[in-house]
């Protein structure tokens, strides 16, 4: 059982002591709720992104949708929808899933699933941002604009890079550009 070394708001710090080939070995790394992010795609072909400040990094990145899983009993697409609607005010009637990913197995165990959001529609809630997403900005972008800003090293999100490769995958042979 990993013993917490830290107990933080959004991920602990936990050392690990296990058995690996005969050897004790002990590591430690973030232990991650977990999280989702929305690959939402609207009928002229554009994504729907967020740009949020994130603090480690110290500077606004342009995003996915995307949160945490508050609670382990709420199932991943339930969360995709509540993060949508939050973050961007749209709610979407077809929903896929797309990709599981880990972030960085090396020193953390967050994964993250991603989810396909199409027929989406703008509506009124009274969800009051907080913290980094008071002043989030929503903006659509181009696909194959956001396609090339990736293959261009341009985007740094991770989930907002796997979520447009693996699209574009699907799509079969889609040309960029």
């Amino acid at each position: 059982m990993p013993e917490i070394i830290f107990a933080g708001k959004i991920f602990d710090l936990v050392r690990d002591r296990f058995d690996y080939n005969g050897e004790t070995l002990t590591r430690e790394y973030l232990r991650h709720p977990g999280a989702v992010a929305v690959l939402a795609i609207n009928d002229q072909d554009q994504v729907l992104t967020v740009q949020q400040y994130r603090r480690p990094v110290e500077r606004y990145l342009l995003e996915l949708p995307a949160g945490l899983r508050d609670a382990t009993d709420e199932n991943t697409l339930e969360t995709a929808k509540r993060e949508l609607l939050e973050e961007t005010d749209y709610v979407a009637q077809n929903w896929q899933h797309l990709h599981t990913f880990m972030t960085s197995p090396g020193c953390n165990d967050e994964v993250i699933e991603i989810f396909l959001a199409t027929d989406l529609t703008k509506i009124e809630h009274d969800f009051a941002r907080t913290a980094e997403e008071r002043d989030m900005q929503i903006v659509w972008h181009d696909l194959n604009a956001v396609a090339e800003a990736v293959l261009s090293s341009k985007v740094q999100s991770p989930t907002l890079t796997v979520g447009i490769l693996h699209y574009l995958a699907i799509q079969g042979s889609k040309q960029i550009g």
